[in-house]
């Protein structure tokens, strides 16, 4: 019966110990099995609302590239404007001086296209109109929302051919000014809309990491509180079997001396 109850309290500060080095009071299912399977189960909705963060804040990073392409774009359009727009005052340049104009409006034109055929990430074209949207896994079933591409080449644009030593009409730039400017407000509201998803999912991560701590984690406190108890229980134990080793070696030298 000592002994028993010796090993019991051992084994009880061995758990203890494990507990304290782990950081967990659930190590196995013999520790608890129904806790140990909710545990899991937690641990993997949290870690798909992790993921699901992850891949919003990739799909914010594409469209904080394709904004900024579509910056420099807006950009050169309005250096097209500007030319188209001295180039209106034709009575006043001859036909080469408009003609230095094109090839400026040309080397512009030729930058955009470089621009909306180039501009990447990870290997896929975001502005030249091969994709139309990109689906993202933003929500632990896999599905999540779309965000939508954009497509800035000059045909798409409106200006393919425009060409100041001819007829021309400046509207025509401002058109594709203003298919720009729409575009890069639909990427500012997809992005709000990320930013959101983001938060969303990790807030929903941390309240099922605080649910799941609560079911799997030490209390630290309660934990050390049972080790000093039972390294005591520990100690009275070895007491009570050292002096029963004693009285039982007196008793037998008791006996010898009497016979």
């Amino acid at each position: 019966m000592e002994v028993c109850l010796v090993t019991g309290i051992t084994g009880a500060i061995s758990s203890n110990y494990r507990n304290l080095a782990s950081g967990y009071r659930i190590n196995s299912a013999a520790d608890n099995a129904s806790g140990l399977s909710i545990s899991e189960r937690m641990q993997n909705l949290q870690n798909a609302y992790d993921t699901g963060a992850e891949n919003a804040e990739a799909g914010n990073n594409v469209l904080n590239v394709a904004d900024g392409a579509l910056s420099s774009i807006q950009d050169s359009l309005g250096r097209i404007r500007e030319l188209g727009l001295q180039a209106s005052n034709s009575a006043l340049y001859s036909q080469d001086e408009l003609a230095m104009f094109q090839d400026e409006i040309d080397q512009i034109m030729q930058g955009i296209t470089d621009v909306a055929k180039n501009t990447q990430f990870n290997g896929l074209k975001l502005l030249d109109g091969s994709m139309a949207t990109m689906d993202l896994a933003t929500n632990p079933s896999g599905r999540g929302q779309s965000i939508q591409m954009e497509n800035a080449t000059l045909q798409n644009l409106g200006i393919a051919g425009f060409d100041v030593t001819g007829s021309f009409n400046l509207q025509d730039i401002d058109d594709a000014i203003q298919k720009v400017s729409d575009a890069r407000s639909s990427i500012g509201a997809q992005s709000n809309r990320l930013d959101y998803t983001i938060a969303s999912n990790q807030s929903a991560s941390f309240n099922i990491q605080s649910a799941n701590s609560s079911i799997r984690d030490t209390d630290m406190a309660k934990e050390i509180s049972s080790l000093k108890k039972n390294q005591i229980l520990q100690q009275v134990q070895i007491n009570m079997q050292k002096k029963r080793q004693e009285d039982e070696a007196q008793r037998k030298r008791t006996l010898i001396q009497i016979n």
